[in-house]
């Protein structure tokens, strides 16, 4: 039988040496936490960002890309010290943790809410992207092969299953230790579809793409000024989804070694991953939207805007499949460890949340196999029966960012730094949060309008692509 009463996400061989906190030394490495920031940052968010731009123009678009990434980039940085108490130097192991030690119960429980919110929505929307992309490949080469007017619809189904029964084996991966080569896998491949699709864009612009685009928000014929209205809240709302990882940043950070400080090592794998996401984030919404103008599709790989070279559509949708593969097992471990560390403290005599069984090379635990079986199916119906990209990346993006990514690594920061009250650091950073409050609830109000007009003529389960 075993305990074990940390909220760790990193555990080690119990014969290596130990750190200050009892647990197996970590090995983490600014490297492995840039692509653990990458694989959570560059993910399905990217795919939309042509869309946002043909709803908001250059430079409302552009601006809210890098006022995204500021911000992101900024709170991040105050997260990171948030890592360690600053009353005795004590670990945070997860965000939870750290908002109970700076702010107390009732923001702790607030907290939850939101994160575990954030990343059960994350990976619904991963399946939901994974499916779409797989199906996409299926339909690439039925273009090519029966050409550009036959509609090639497939059920995505069929997809959803399959993603489902690859998560069911890698969930059994026991914690962020393990994911090392999973998330540099998943970055390779992160790059390889960004650039694929960056690649696409340049040719068809060079090939003399001369589509309609807008300096400001675009004035459309085709949709109401209400419906036009809404997609704008909506795709404010896909940009702030593109950076949400702040939910997973503290336990990142708890991989890292205790030398150089983690505090330090984790800002510089901030500051790369940002801003090696934002790059790509730039190059792909600015080409993709030069390259399609306002009449982009909602997915740039998925959505067909481009037929040709068939191959080289499937090579990037392969890509961003298994970058998802991985990157879903990055948002779901907190979940996963949230649980199973409740479970062992509730019953520590219980054989079935606690012992272990060994199969050739394999540890299995039966509490472990069933949990997050149930769980990675039950996230899959959700995908089946709210199959809408756009929409719902929106609606994750909107009701999380402003939480974990503004409001706690602010409030975090004014306790620890005791900025204050009513002086002009305390006064900008609490206008910061409320600016980016209100940003979020008109984003939000556009994403759930979006889903409620796609449900209504939604059939359940029938979801094609």
């Amino acid at each position: 039988m075993e305990k074990e009463e940390s909220f760790s996400l990193e555990k080690g061989d119990a014969n290596l040496e130990l750190d200050d906190d009892g647990k197996p030394r970590r090995t983490g490495t600014w490297i492995t936490a840039s692509a653990h920031i990458i694989t959570a940052v560059v993910g399905s968010g990217v795919l939309s960002l042509t869309w946002c731009l043909a709803q908001l123009g250059w430079v409302v678009g552009t601006t809210f890309l890098v006022v995204f990434a500021a911000i992101s980039w900024f709170t991040c940085i105050m997260l990171a010290d948030c890592y360690r108490s600053s009353l005795n130097g004590a670990r945070n192991y997860n965000y939870m943790q750290a908002v109970k030690t700076n702010l107390g119960g009732l923001k702790y429980r607030f907290c939850g809410i939101a994160q575990y919110q954030t990343l059960v929505g994350v990976s619904i929307g991963y399946t939901i992207t994974s499916s779409i992309s797989m199906a996409a490949i299926k339909r690439s080469n039925c273009f090519h092969k029966y050409g550009h007017d036959k509609e090639c619809h497939t059920l995505n189904t069929q997809y959803l299953i399959i993603f489902a029964c690859i998560e069911i084996i890698l969930s059994q991966i026991p914690d962020f230790h393990k994911l090392s080569f999973v998330s540099i896998v998943a970055t390779i491949m992160s790059f390889a579809y960004s650039s694929i699709g960056i690649g696409l864009s340049i040719a068809k612009i060079a090939g003399g793409a001369h589509p309609n685009t807008s300096l400001w928000i675009p004035s459309r014929t085709d949709i109401s000024k209400m419906d036009q209205m809404w997609n704008t809240f909506c795709a404010i709302g896909d940009i702030a989804f593109a950076y949400s990882f702040c939910a997973v940043l503290i336990e990142i950070q708890d991989t890292l070694k205790s030398s150089p400080p983690e505090n330090k090592v984790m800002k510089t794998a901030t500051t790369i991953g940002i801003s090696a996401s934002t790059s790509f984030y730039m190059l792909c919404g600015l080409l993709g939207y030069a390259a399609f103008g306002n009449d982009a599709p909602g997915n740039y790989l998925t959505g067909f805007g481009y037929y040709d070279p068939f191959w080289l559509i499937d090579i990037g949708n392969l890509c961003i499949v298994i970058h998802l593969i991985g990157a879903y097992q990055v948002i779901v471990q907190p979940i996963f460890a949230f649980v199973e560390n409740w479970n062992r403290k509730k019953w520590p005599e219980s054989e079935f949340a606690n012992k272990r069984y060994t199969i050739g090379r394999f540890t299995i635990n039966p509490f472990r196999l069933v949990w997050r079986t149930t769980y990675v199916i039950l996230a899959t119906l959700v995908a089946m029966i709210f199959p809408f990209f756009n929409d719902f990346l929106a609606l994750i993006g909107s009701t999380t960012f402003w939480p974990l990514s503004v409001y706690f690594p602010i409030e975090m920061y004014i306790s620890q730094a005791k900025v204050r009250r009513n002086s002009f650091t305390w006064i900008w950073l609490r206008l910061l949060s409320f600016v980016c409050l209100l940003v979020s609830l008109l984003a939000a109000v556009g994403s759930i309008r979006g889903l409620v007009v796609s449900v209504k003529t939604f059939k359940l389960f029938r979801s094609a692509s």
